[in-house]
């Protein structure tokens, strides 16, 4: 039954994706970036913040990494998400943001010392094809005349800063445990998105708003988290990497029903293509390096 734990969690990603779209409208991307991660640090700090002053003379030596961190994983990362949702489809977003495991291996390449077997190499070209395949529209033409739109761009940009956020992760390996990690990250980026709050001028949450924005914060931001922890630990890194890879698959379908959003024939072959080529690669990486399994936000 414990393969259940990343099903779940997996359900509750693609339910944020939802959410990503339907705070266009109703929230701006500065305002609900800084609430998501405020509510869940001071849901966390209860329970946190003792464990965490304990290990302050541990956590000191790493504030500065794990600020970066924060700016990677929870700044940037789900903050161009919320900015893309304007421009594209959530379908588009997340098979996007499903290269991450095949983008990770590639930044281990210098940052670990991995080396990429032909496998992996054959996968990414595989990969890469739907991608471009899937973004063109099935017309590579008008890709190369119009180039990327807007959303699409920065959910390239959000799943390069995420990957790089994994592979760091693996590389530092901080000394305490992954909640006391996830916890300053959470100060961290809280401190980073204030000022960009601020700028926006737009403080205030609606009745619109908060529903999205206690998702985004609970059950994505701590319930999941929690789901993935337990899920590596009772199944293994590599096992419950492979969940990801349905992560597009249920977020189409809650598309089709929330968002009425069809699928259209290219995201269709495009999207396989990528799922295809990033399974093939995390296959292999299990027999070299291991992967860069993360907690994903």
């Amino acid at each position: 039954m414990y393969f259940l734990l990343p099903l779940f969690t997996v359900i509750i990603w693609s339910g944020n994706s939802i959410v990503n779209i339907l705070s266009t409208n109703v929230i701006a991307p500065e305002t609900i970036s800084f609430y998501r991660w405020f509510i869940a640090l001071i849901a966390l700090t209860p329970f946190l913040i003792k464990p965490v002053w304990k290990k302050r003379h541990a956590i000191k030596p790493y504030l500065a990494k794990l600020a970066f961190l924060a700016l990677l994983g929870m700044a940037i990362n789900q903050s161009l998400a919320y900015f893309a949702a304007a421009t594209t489809t959530v379908t588009n977003m997340t098979l996007i943001f499903s290269l991450v495991p095949l983008l990770s291996l590639i930044f281990s390449v210098p940052l670990l010392g991995l080396t990429l077997t032909k496998r992996a190499v054959f996968g990414a070209a595989i990969s890469l094809t739907g991608l471009v395949y899937m973004l063109s529209q099935g017309q590579v033409s008008n890709l190369l005349a119009e180039g990327l739109n807007i959303g699409d761009s920065l959910m390239l940009i959000a799943a390069c800063s995420y990957s790089l956020y994994g592979v760091l992760l693996k590389r530092w390996r901080l000394p305490f445990n992954n909640w006391i990690a996830l916890y300053v990250q959470m100060v961290f980026a809280v401190i980073i998105l204030l000022p960009v709050l601020t700028y926006n001028g737009q403080v205030s949450l609606s009745s619109e708003s908060l529903p999205l924005v206690l998702y985004a914060a609970i059950p994505t931001s701590i319930l999941a988290t929690w789901l993935w922890m337990q899920s590596i630990h009772h199944l293994g890194a590599d096992k419950t990497a492979m969940f990801m890879n349905l992560l597009p698959v249920f977020t189409a379908i809650m598309a089709t029903f929330i968002l009425d959003e069809q699928l259209s024939s290219y995201q269709f072959i495009g999207g396989t293509l990528v799922l295809t080529g990033v399974a093939m690669t995390q296959l292999k990486s299990k027999k070299s390096a291991g992967k860069v399994v993360t907690i994903p936000s």
